[in-house]
C-alpha cells in the first residue's frame, strides 16, 4: 500500500465530497448527488486517477481498499457540510426537503443519540459500498487491458521514468 496514494485518494475524494455536499441542498439534484457520494464515487476518482496516470496498476485488493478510503473520506466531508447548512435552511423554511436536519440538531439528546450514530453508520456503509465499486473498477480495468498485477511486484514502484 503506497501512503503518497491514499493521501491523494484522501484529498481528491475530500474535494468531491464537499462538491457534492453543496449540490445536494439543491432539491431535485440532491437524490442523484447522494447516490453519487453514496456508492459510485470511487469509480468516478479511480478513472480520473487512472486516465490522469496518477495511480498504476490496480490490483482488487488495492482497487477495494481504495474505494473504501474515498468512501470514508468523502462521505465524512460530504454529511459534514450538507447536514448543518440544511440544518440552518430547515429551521428557516419548514417545507424544505432537508428540515429533518434541523429538528436532529435542536437538542443534545437527538444529537448525541440520534445523528451522531446515524452518520456514523452511513459512513460504514459508503466505505463498504464504494469499497465494492473500487473493487468491480480495478477487475474491470484488468479485464480491459488484460495487465493484472502480480501478487509478489513491489506496489510503491508502478511508474515510468521518462
Amino acid at each position: 500500500m503506497n501512503v503518497i496514494m491514499i493521501k491523494k485518494l484522501a484529498i481528491i475524494s475530500a474535494l468531491a465530497g464537499a462538491v457534492l455536499g453543496f449540490i445536494t441542498l439543491i432539491p431535485f439534484v440532491g437524490l442523484f448527488s447522494f447516490l453519487t457520494a453514496f456508492v459510485f464515487l470511487s469509480a468516478i476518482i479511480l478513472v480520473y486517477m487512472k486516465r490522469n496516470d496518477l495511480i498504476g496498476i490496480l490490483s482488487l485488493q488495492e482497487g477495494a481498499i481504495y474505494g473504501a478510503v474515498i468512501g470514508i473520506v468523502s462521505f465524512s466531508i460530504y454529511l459534514i457540510i450538507l447536514a448543518p447548512i440544511a440544518a440552518v435552511i430547515g429551521l428557516l423554511f419548514k417545507g424544505y426537503p432537508l428540515a429533518f436536519f434541523g429538528y436532529l440538531f435542536n437538542n443534545i439528546g437527538s444529537f448525541f443519540f440520534s445523528t451522531i450514530p446515524l452518520a456514523i453508520f452511513t459512513i460504514l456503509m459508503s466505505a463498504l459500498f464504494n469499497g465494492f465499486v473500487g473493487m468491480v473498477t480495478a477487475w474491470c480495468y484488468q479485464l480491459i487491458t488484460g495487465i493484472k498485477k502480480e501478487n509478489n511486484q513491489n506496489s510503491s514502484v508502478d511508474f515510468e521514468i521518462k
